[in-house]
């Protein structure tokens, strides 16, 4: 990964973040944004010669800026990890709020939507590159009590396979990843907010993700990671428009 160019967003905490590790330590360099400005301070300081900006993925400006930042210093992109979400309200969809709807798919989906269009104008002249989008194994079941959530991953697997057909004839490949349960803070505030959702205990919530896989385990950060690595290097060249899932095979989401 020497000298490739990896741009993340929501790059500067979670699994963003230890993705954009994971290249660093391979010789890449590295841009991130996100949304969290003691995290992008943070990351800066402990990656001084990689880009860090606050940017929220559903503000067209603030995008653009960080886009324009990334090109005067590395010029294009080699991959881009459109990783920005939130996992939105929990509940029956009778008692969910609409602008809460609004917020989780213009989180997951329109963020991908200006990062992947960025993507493929600064890749297509090149005629080669790797697009990757954050989806999950919500986007391949149903889930209940967490309809947007569901929703909008189900859409980043479409828009991914729509740009494999699109830029594939031009040397870029386009694919998406599919985690299940990742251990971390994040996931703790989904179960926070599925245990309340559906009336039952956080234990109950956690243990029924378990239920579930059939390697009866949760998925580190660590595990994406070398998963993107894999589809950046040469041993995955040949792999595009793919939703692969990193989740010790889900066999049933949490009812």
């Amino acid at each position: 990964m020497k000298n490739e160019r990896v741009i993340i967003t929501a790059g500067a905490a979670g699994i963003g973040r230890i993705v954009a590790e994971a290249f660093l330590n391979q010789g890449a360099h590295v841009a991130v944004c996100d949304i969290d400005p003691d995290a992008v301070s943070d990351f800066q300081s402990t990656h001084p010669n990689s880009i860090a900006r606050v940017a929220d993925v559903t503000n067209e400006g603030q995008m653009t800026d960080f886009f324009n930042a990334v090109e005067a210093k590395f010029g294009g992109a080699d991959v881009v990890f459109a990783n920005a979400g939130t996992g939105g309200p929990a509940g029956l969809i009778e008692n969910l709020d609409y602008a809460e709807w609004q917020a989780c798919l213009a989180a997951n989906l329109n963020g991908a939507f200006l990062t992947c269009s960025w993507a493929a104008r600064v890749m297509r002249p090149k005629g080669q590159g790797l697009i990757i989008l954050a989806s999950s194994t919500a986007g391949q079941f149903g889930y209940p009590h967490r309809s947007p959530y569901a929703t909008a991953k189900w859409g980043v697997i479409g828009l991914m396979k729509t740009l494999a057909m699109e830029l594939g004839p031009v040397g870029i490949r386009v694919n998406a990843i599919c985690p299940g349960a990742v251990e971390g803070p994040r996931m703790e505030q989904v179960i926070a907010k599925e245990a309340a959702a559906k009336g039952v205990s956080h234990d109950k919530v956690r243990a029924s993700y378990v239920k579930g896989v059939s390697l009866k385990s949760w998925v580190d950060a660590e595990d994406i990671a070398a998963m993107i690595l894999f589809l950046a290097s040469s041993a995955g060249k040949k792999i595009s428009g793919q939703a692969l899932a990193i989740d010790g095979h889900t066999e049933t989401l949490a009812p």
